[in-house]
């Protein structure tokens, strides 16, 4: 700000902030883009919203695996298509198999949305599994949009890879998303990107330059002192990020009448609660679905989660260990205690 940097700018991102993103992608997955195959958003959800409406008519459909991030098939509505929701389990870690995504194409499919790490499961999908399904997208000529905002949170025993690395006839249908929200905690400064092949950027671009004019100047020039800065950040809080998971997953592993698969990245716990439905707690409430022990668990416990029925997945509770330690540790006692 002190500099100047408080104009308009290019619609789709200043020149430093588009060479900074192929560089940090690049160097962290061996996948290299030019800066015309960026649009620069403000926030991964918009970057989201930009390729839906560039790519997809209506009619369209778009597979989603669920549980899913809340806010998917939502944009695919606002678009005019048609989200087609293709069921994955506990069993399964919540991923979905390439014959699940071979079964759900048809003649109308337009784009599969997949986010690994995944938000609301933390579910990593397996090199072999991501690379299954981009051989089926290949296949049946269908457009991946791949949201990898989460890519930084990765815990022992799992590995990223990037949607685009799986040869040149799968990046060029894929769509990658990404941005600063999570990697840098910069989750205010709202900017978000694509990384796409130069035809769809095209499109974005246009679009772009009459919804938003820029994204804001300010954040554009955060975000290269984030991706060109020392990088040992993400490494820190990775670890701390690697002790908060293992501390609540440690803790519910023990708890009475709940399940989940365990969190490979991003940070939460995805539990399921239907054990507990058909309970009458003190006061008379009676816990029918995911939404009642919600609220009764905020109400009673003064415990804070989001219910599954958000995410495509009734019966299953969204636990964030986003937080400190010691609240962790006063909201698993409180947890344990509700469920006992």
């Amino acid at each position: 700000m002190e500099a100047g940097h408080t104009h308009y700018t290019p619609a789709t991102g200043i020149p430093a902030l588009k060479q900074a993103i192929c560089d940090a992608f690049e160097r962290d997955y061996g996948v290299k883009y030019k800066p015309a195959e960026v649009t620069v958003s403000s926030g991964a959800k918009h970057a989201i919203h930009n390729v839906l409406t560039a790519c997809c008519d209506p009619g369209d459909e778009v597979i989603i695996p669920t549980p899913y991030w809340v806010s998917y098939s939502a944009l695919v509505e606002l678009v005019g298509a048609i989200p087609v929701l293709v069921e994955t389990t506990e069993e399964s870690g919540f991923c979905m198999t390439a014959e699940q995504f071979r079964n759900a194409v048809t003649p109308k499919t337009r784009m599969l949305m997949l986010n690994s790490p995944s938000n609301p499961t933390g579910a990593v999908y397996p090199v072999e599994a991501l690379e299954a399904l981009a051989r089926v997208a290949v296949e049946k000529d269908v457009i991946v949009l791949s949201d990898e905002i989460y890519d930084k949170l990765i815990y022992n025993g799992y590995t990223f890879r990037t949607f685009a690395s799986f040869g040149d006839d799968v990046r060029e249908r894929t769509i990658i998303v990404n941005g600063v929200s999570k990697a840098y905690a910069m989750t205010g400064w709202r900017i978000g990107w694509t990384l796409a092949p130069a035809n769809v950027s095209k499109a974005i671009d246009g679009l772009q330059s009459q919804q938003t004019s820029n994204p804001c100047s300010i954040s554009q020039y955060a975000a290269i002192a984030g991706l060109n800065g020392p990088q040992e950040c993400l490494s820190e809080m990775l670890v701390e990020f690697q002790k908060r998971r293992d501390y609540v997953i440690g803790r519910m592993r023990s708890m009475p009448g709940i399940s989940f698969a365990d969190p490979g990245g991003a940070f939460y716990v995805f539990f399921n609660v239907s054990q507990h439905f058909g309970r009458t707690l003190p006061g008379g409430v009676v816990v029918d679905n995911a939404s009642d022990f919600c609220t009764a668990l905020l109400e009673q416990a003064h415990v804070a989660t989001v219910t599954g029925d958000a995410f495509g997945a009734p019966g299953y509770v969204r636990l964030s260990f986003a937080t400190s330690m010691e609240i962790l540790e006063r909201g698993m006692d409180a947890l344990e205690k509700f469920l006992s």
